[in-house]
């Protein structure tokens, strides 16, 4: 009988170890991720870069992750199928992403409601509460902002061998129209891209000053703030949109905006060629980092304010996706908590194998170490990565880039409709056909594929088809709907 109860004791004991041990097997979560600098990212040194993190944070975190790194050419399309199949837990997205950004994931239930589960952690601790609160909707939280240059604003960007050449004075560029006498420069200079618009509708750049474009989509530009009247307005019909397509229209017939834009045929390398001359840039505190990304020198002249808006801390987020367990979703926080608050942990994130894909680096007069990337293999930017708080600078960042952020962020301008989320469910099938007759018309009109001269006539044919598809039904609603966010304010 003793030896009895011993072997039952015995077995009871490896039962209990064998249930800690289980307990304590990290919890694994797939994360999604777009790599901007690197087209098509190197499946061996992702593995590489998975296994180094996986190492690093073994004995700080119960988490273990499986890193995807798709080519931004295909990251909408890819990401949507794995999103689809229940493949991810952690997605990288944004506001102004396709398909799976922020405003098209919330209302598909495609996102974890991480409310209560950010307070008291490391994650939430790592940035100030107004960033939470900025990115709630509907009063909950399901986005997890990258604290980059939180507001938004554009600058005009020139290759720097182009002034020089040229003798180009941009401190004399105040509006798009100014650009003309450059843009003849680079076209009889033969470059196939006097102006790129990196295949992007710019409108709803260019005009950020006039209009506050709430939607945070490119193609549902048509409607918008005006921050003059504080009105919800149409800006097809407005004198705005006219000029600008006409002016792009002509630049179009000069050859300074190529065929290639309204055709979509560049691509986002295209900026690290020397095919072009003047493009535009998001302006951020330290504008040196185009450098890096681009591989030449560039340099902005600023084209608008900033504006702090609804979505504008939204321009790079993650999320934790609905079909995760509560553990992988805790997981989840875990490691974003540990990713926005350990420098090492951001940096292996961001740029790789150091030895492989970059260098620590410490030049006179620099007084904290830096980093020199170069690598074709894995690179990514901070903007897209980790907080600017934590990951380390550039070689031609300075040492207080941290600080320059937080400044940066503070000293925008509150858009007049900063707060206002557009609940498009009364009018979907209407607002999702408008938006589907921007690719027929808005993108040609905005990239020059519409000669000036058919502008008018082409605009009307926009708004007619937009009106026959329900656009005045949607306009109305968010004219109610912003009106009574307004008298509620």
């Amino acid at each position: 009988m003793k030896k009895l109860v011993s072997l039952v004791l015995a077995l009871c004991m490896l039962a209990s170890l064998a249930v800690v041990a289980y307990a304590d097997e990290p919890v694994e979560i797939s994360l999604y991720r777009c790599s901007f600098n690197v087209a098509n990212p190197d499946t061996v040194q992702v593995k590489k870069v998975e296994d180094a993190i996986n190492a690093y944070i073994a004995d700080k975190i119960n988490v273990k992750i499986k890193l995807t790194d798709i080519g931004s050419g295909d990251y909408t399309e890819k990401a949507n199928l794995a999103l689809a199949n229940k493949e991810i837990n952690l997605l990288w997205t944004a506001s102004w992403e396709g398909t799976i950004g922020t405003n098209d994931l919330v209302p598909a239930n495609a996102v974890y409601d991480i409310t209560d589960l950010l307070p008291g952690t490391a994650l939430y601790g790592s940035m100030a509460e107004g960033q939470w609160e900025a990115t709630k909707y509907n009063g909950k939280n399901y986005f997890i902002p990258v604290y980059k240059d939180n507001v938004e604003g554009y600058d005009f960007m020139f290759r720097q061998d182009l002034i020089d050449e040229f003798g180009w004075d941009i401190t004399k560029v105040e509006k798009l129209a100014d650009l003309e006498p450059m843009l003849a420069d680079a076209a009889g200079k033969g470059l196939k891209y006097p102006f790129l618009t990196q295949k992007t509708a710019m409108f709803y750049r260019w005009y950020i000053d006039k209009f506050d474009f709430f939607t945070a989509d490119a193609n549902t530009n048509f409607f918008a703030v005006d921050r003059a009247t504080g009105e919800v307005v149409d800006t097809i019909l407005t004198p705005e949109y006219a000029e600008f397509c006409k002016l792009m229209g002509d630049w179009a017939e000069k050859g300074y905006v190529s065929d290639d834009e309204a055709a979509k045929a560049t691509t986002d390398t295209t900026t690290q060629t020397k095919d072009w001359a003047i493009s535009w840039w998001t302006d951020i505190p330290v504008n040196a980092e185009a450098d890096s990304r681009y591989g030449q020198d560039v340099t902005m002249q600023p084209a608008t304010q900033r504006y702090a808006h609804s979505t504008s801390a939204l321009g790079s987020c993650y999320c934790v996706t609905s079909n995760s367990t509560p553990e992988q979703a805790k997981a989840a926080i875990d490691f974003m908590g540990l990713l926005y608050t350990d420098a090492k942990l951001a940096d292996i994130y961001t740029f790789g194998i150091e030895g492989e894909d970059f260098e620590y680096t410490q030049a006179e007069g620099q007084t904290i170490k830096h980093v020199t990337q170069h690598s074709d293999k894995y690179n990514h930017s901070m903007w897209e990565s980790a907080s600017a708080t934590i990951v380390t600078p550039l070689d031609n960042e300075p040492d207080n880039k941290a600080e320059l952020y937080v400044d940066f962020n503070g000293g925008a301008n509150t858009s007049v409709a900063a707060g206002f989320r557009f609940d498009k469910a009364p009018v979907e099938a209407e607002y999702t056909a408008c938006r589907n007759l921007f690719e027929k018309y808005g993108f040609a009109l905005e990239n020059g594929g519409i000669a000036a001269a058919d502008v008018d006539a082409e605009i009307a044919k926009y708004q007619a088809e937009l009106d026959a598809a329900g656009y005045q039904k949607v306009l109305a609603e968010f004219q109610n709907q912003f009106n009574t966010w307004k008298a509620a304010k």
